[in-house]
């Protein structure tokens, strides 16, 4: 549990199982994404750290379809899980397994939705949190953070600044460092976000998946647990997997950049800037896991303007009822300029991942 990232190479470690897969009949009748314990790092006769995360809806979108120009177009809607955001199921992983193996406490950086969930996640196990978090980072946010009672520090700069201070932190105190991709298990809470898309399908998966992409640990668990799918014989079609498709803002685009240059992995982006926050990751530690789920999906990667995540946010929000973050309005505007653009498909079926709330944005 101590051992972060690799000693050797530097990259993140990932859950394998040794035990047999259990059949599709194991998904139990609980109401949050603890319904596959048996396919998640879960002790036998252990309670998870659980406010009821996961589950969340997955909106059939006609009308945007009709006007994006897809046969099909679906809203994954992560801004209903506990403190807004999609972050809620990673933590809920993390702050399990951390606490069975009896960590004093955690430390993590954040750009504002992962603090707020590790916030509630430890307060929930009744251990302590510092959270480091860029002072640009939204108010209502933090004001979360503080709400749970976890140790706030403001950091001038971006998130990459706040790792820093958390990583000297964990050192010092003997906290655990849950910051993105430094342990296993967040990407094992992530990847319920791919079983639930595979089950509310009916079994199958569809075409494409648009995801807003600042650390990547949700698009690394998904492209993760579609092939763990596959090979535990979950699936009631064995057709192509998803492309899988990086959303970005122009300001902070690390992915994007990397993607279209044919690298392996990305180069920090210099002055990262975007209203988007969970956006604003200039340095993902994931950043080749991520582009080895592009390459190996056949996806793409696309980033856009500060006015296209506006006018896509109020698009969702309009046109569904979701209220919907930034990163989903990222999301639906990478989206809607693929398709225009020919690199989506018109008899395509896509989900578009909202990953927040947009009701954390708002002053």
């Amino acid at each position: 549990m101590r051992a972060t990232v690799c000693p050797v190479c530097g990259q993140p470690y990932l859950v394998r199982f040794d035990s047999a897969p259990p059949p599709r009949t194991a998904v139990t009748q609980r109401w949050d994404m603890w319904r596959y314990a048996k396919v998640m790092p879960l002790g036998e006769g252990e309670q998870p750290v659980s406010l009821g995360e996961g589950l969340t809806p997955m909106h059939d979108a006609p009308r945007l379809a009709r006007e994006l120009g897809v046969r099909r177009l679906w809203i994954k809607d992560e801004g209903l899980n506990p403190t807004g955001s999609f972050k809620a199921r990673g933590m809920s992983a993390a702050v399990t397994r951390a606490r069975t193996l009896g960590v004093p406490g955690f430390v993590v950086p954040t750009a504002g939705n992962a603090g707020a969930a590790l916030a509630a996640y430890g307060a929930a196990a009744h251990l302590p949190v510092r959270v480091y978090a860029p002072a640009t980072t939204p108010r209502p946010i933090l004001d979360t953070i503080c709400v749970f009672g976890a140790d706030l520090q403001l950091v001038e700069g971006h998130i990459g600044d706040a790792g820093k201070q958390a990583r000297a932190f964990a050192a010092e105190s003997g906290y655990f460092d849950v910051s993105t991709l430094r342990e296993p298990y967040r990407i094992e809470g992530k990847k319920t976000m791919g079983i639930e898309i595979a089950e509310q399908l009916g079994w199958r998966l569809p075409t494409h998946i648009v995801y807003p992409t600042g650390g990547g640990t949700g698009l690394i668990g998904m492209w993760k647990v579609f092939a763990e799918l596959r090979a535990w014989r979950w699936l009631d079609s064995e057709g192509t997997l998803p492309k899988m498709i990086v959303a970005q803002a122009e300001g902070c685009a690390p992915i994007v950049r990397a993607f279209s240059a044919g690298e392996d992995r990305a180069t920090p982006w210099e002055n990262p800037m975007t209203h988007a926050s969970g956006l604003r990751v200039p340095g993902p530690l994931g950043d080749r896991l991520i582009l080895r789920a592009l390459r190996e999906s056949g996806g793409d990667a696309l980033a856009v303007s500060e006015e296209a995540i506006a006018a896509g946010t109020r698009r969702v929000s309009r046109a569904t009822g979701i209220d919907a973050a930034p990163e989903g309005g990222c999301a639906l505007a990478v989206t809607e300029q693929l398709i225009a653009a020919g690199r989506i498909p018109r008899d395509a079926e896509v989900v578009v991942f909202n990953t927040g709330s947009g009701a954390s944005y708002r002053f």
